[in-house]
């Protein structure tokens, strides 16, 4: 058996869409370790949610390319595993491990391999469930830079951005096979952006070579010049955020002098960060407000308490507010789109997949409830539990936090009256449920202590006009104010 069959390699996999990089949280195993196919071998974070990521193969444990904290770009190879470790010594040098240094010998290529080529593709190891989609394109193999765990190969179907490039190597001579790796803006290639996109970088001001590509086979999207415009995007050379060597763990905060600490920016508050920012400068916010008397509701959340069909679930003012928030989607049901700038479509959806926004250890993180209009009331709170218990330990899967419709941001848990809240990217509205607090009110005539809060709807104004914006959130509000309408709007 040949080295490069003995010692398999179990390269970052993308475990959502499009993730360029992941940070390793903890090992489970270490060299010497047995493991079998599809035992977890460490937990990572990525820029939506903590997985654990399973080996695909049986062997010993040979090699930990990174210590825990340290960021892998997708497609980098972080673990070596020996499958034949009862075939006695090696026969030939294993391949150098990433980040090793550029003195080191590499490994014999294979008889079938011509000089200069990459090996044929055998089983490439991928989670289950994720994995790398097809593409009829072949790319050339890189050649990895020293001083770096290596630079993977961009996979096919992966977007290019951050991450798949060389962080820390010596600069790549002009018209090179490395030219265009990320720090490094090609030479003769144009950068790939529809006619829009070239405009909309015009007027921004906005070179398209300098700017970091997300969208399919490296092509660049309307968000990443909003990014770019609004100085979020990496500087060229050094990926932003990398270690500056292999195996080499991130820094922990750090005191800067005796009054201030410094953060790292990475994970789920650089994804956030980014996200906001972009969906700021993409979606033409309109936020409208409402004070309503909840009086009625928080006696009926009391009631359903009591409920038999509500046993064991959790019964909340939250989980009125998503009701209300969906019958008002369902009575207006222009409201639930999305705006496609590629192919100058607004989308029209027939589904409600409810986003609620969640405050957890590692930031902001929006999961949302598949198909929300569909299920019931004891159906949507044991959704509602589920998504919360899941997001607050840190194991929301990155597929619960894509395909969001609307969103629900409930700031009324920390006091807060309302607010203003964001978009989330792609959607077209989110709701701010506000404080429930006891306040005079004008009943029936008279002035009485009475439950009130304060309901905020920003919306797309690109997809919403003001008039459906108000019908939406005249209806939830309605809803809250008289919940017997539950049954008489359904």
């Amino acid at each position: 058996m040949t080295t490069t069959q003995r010692f398999r390699e179990f390269k970052m996999p993308d475990v959502g869409e499009g993730l360029t990089e992941a940070e390793i949280l903890k090992w489970y195993v270490k060299p010497g370790d047995s493991v079998t196919d599809g035992q977890t071998v460490c937990e990572v974070e990525t820029a939506k949610a903590a997985v654990e990521l399973p080996i695909p193969f049986n062997g010993v444990v040979r090699e930990l390319h990174y210590e825990e904290g340290a960021t892998v770009d997708v497609g980098a190879v972080f673990i070596t595993v020996d499958t034949e470790p009862g075939a006695g010594p090696e026969t030939a040098a294993p391949a150098p491990a990433e980040g090793a240094a550029a003195a080191a010998a590499p490994a014999p290529a294979a008889p079938s391999a011509p000089a200069g080529e990459a090996e044929p593709e055998g089983r490439q190891p991928v989670l289950v469930g994720y994995g790398v989609s097809a593409s009829s394109t072949k790319r050339r193999a890189r050649k990895p830079q020293p001083g770096r765990g290596g630079v993977p190969a961009q996979q096919p179907g992966s977007p290019a951005g951050p991450g798949t490039g060389s962080a820390a190597g010596p600069a790549v001579p002009p018209g090179g096979d490395d030219a265009g790796l990320n720090g490094y803006a090609k030479s003769v290639a144009r950068p790939l952006a529809k006619p829009p996109v070239r405009k909309l970088a015009k007027d921004l001001g906005v070179d398209l070579a300098a700017v970091t590509p997300t969208g399919p086979d490296g092509v660049v999207t309307r968000e990443d010049v909003h990014a770019a415009a609004a100085g979020t995007e990496p500087a060229p050379g050094p990926r932003a955020g990398a270690t500056p060597e292999a195996g080499a763990a991130q820094p922990a905060p750090q005191p800067s002098g005796d009054r201030e600490t410094r953060v790292p920016i990475k994970g789920v508050r650089k994804a956030t960060a980014q996200a906001m920012v972009s969906s700021a400068f993409t979606a033409p916010h309109v936020t409208e407000f409402v004070t309503v008397d909840v009086t009625r509701t928080m006696k009926l959340v009391q009631d359903l308490k009591q409920d038999p069909e509500m046993a064991g679930l959790r019964v909340n003012p939250l989980l009125l507010v998503a009701k209300a928030l969906l019958v008002a989607i369902r009575r207006n049901p222009q409201v639930n789109a999305a705006w496609d700038e590629a192919a100058q479509e607004i989308v029209h959806k027939s589904y409600v997949n409810l986003g609620i926004a969640a405050a957890t250890p590692r930031g902001l993180v929006v999961p949302n409830i598949k198909d929300a209009h569909a299920k019931t009331l004891p159906e949507l709170a044991r959704s509602l539990g589920e998504l919360v218990s899941t997001a607050r330990e840190g194991k929301t899967p990155p597929a619960a936090m894509q395909g969001g419709t609307v969103t629900i941001t409930n700031v009324g848990v920390f006091g807060v009256d309302t607010g203003t809240p964001i978009l989330n990217p792609g959607e077209s509205a989110i709701l701010a449920f506000g404080a429930v607090k006891l306040q005079p009110w004008v009943h029936k005539g008279k002035v009485k202590p009475r439950q009130v809060t304060t309901l905020a709807l920003s919306f797309d104004h690109r997809l919403v006009d003001g008039e459906l914006g108000s019908k939406v959130l005249a209806d939830v509000a309605a809803v809250l104010e008289q919940p017997k309408r539950l049954i008489t709007w359904a």
